[in-house]
């Protein structure tokens, strides 16, 4: 049977796992599990972990092993160890060195990072287009794409638009592929935007290595990066600049399959 999962992101800790009834709701009517693994967004601290795997005890009378989303990556790429690297809205890394402590990088929401993610992505190509207009040089394509996505007359009005976001990276990451559709229409300032984000996911993947994670497969998912060649063209290229030796591998299943390995350590 494939891993039960659930229909959405629930944001929030261990007050929100109960309020929520998030097992309950994911698990088949009738279905009590021998163990449970969760691979928790944006679960990025042992705190973090420990308070919503308390949460979860309402709902279940079960060994429960709660971790960030970006750990199920390995697993569910059938590898004993790696890295795993997520760039959908947001971007993440995660490895473990030797002594099995995790080592997370990035996540940090669109605000100061998640480059490599749509919502990063298109903070960057704001700020490269506003970088145009104070040099003088007219909009360009991607520059016109963001004015009618934001539904603003003007490149200075990108900012304030930016800033008025309720949700700011589901609502900038919405936009990222006018983005693309700039760079696939020639904009030579679009492709260096996703050029250097390609290269800021490579830089993203090099930290847990350097923090003495095993680097030889780097499993990737996620659905910016996977979903535009370009992006994902840029980031493999600076990654064997970076580390030559890490292969990257795209995901081919869902990411919750990964939970399975370690709900079966705990039987």
């Amino acid at each position: 049977m494939a891993p039960p999962r659930s229909s959405a992101w629930r944001p929030g800790g261990a007050r929100e796992v109960r309020a929520s009834g998030l097992v309950a709701d994911a698990l088949p009517a009738g279905l009590r599990p021998s163990a449970l693994a969760v691979g928790g967004h944006a679960c990025e601290t042992p705190r973090q972990c420990t308070g919503i795997r308390n949460g979860l005890r309402a709902h279940v009378d079960a060994p429960a092993l709660v971790v960030g989303d970006a750990e199920l990556l390995v697993p569910a790429a059938g590898l004993d160890r790696g890295v795993g690297l997520v760039a959908g809205t947001g971007s993440v890394a995660v490895g473990r060195p030797a002594d099995g402590t995790p080592v997370q990088v990035g996540g940090w929401g669109s605000a100061l990072g998640d480059e490599g993610g749509a919502a990063g992505l298109v903070r960057e190509a704001v700020r490269a287009c506003w970088a145009a207009h104070d040099r003088g040089e007219a909009p360009d394509a991607p520059a016109a794409a963001l004015l009618g996505a934001f539904g603003v007359p003007e490149v200075p009005a990108l900012g304030a638009a930016l800033e008025r976001a309720t949700h700011p990276s589901a609502e900038r990451g919405r936009w990222a592929p006018a983005v693309f559709a700039a760079a696939d229409a020639g904009s030579a300032l679009a492709r260096a935007v996703i050029g250097a984000q390609g290269r800021a996911l490579a830089a993203l993947v090099a930290l847990p290595a350097r923090r003495g994670a095993a680097a030889d497969d780097v499993v990737v998912a996620g659905g910016t990066v996977l979903a535009q060649p370009l992006l994902y063209d840029a980031f493999t290229a600076a990654l064997a600049e970076t580390l030559p030796a890490a292969r990257p591998r795209p995901l081919p299943v869902p990411p919750v399959d990964g939970a399975v390995v370690p709900a079966r350590s705990l039987l």
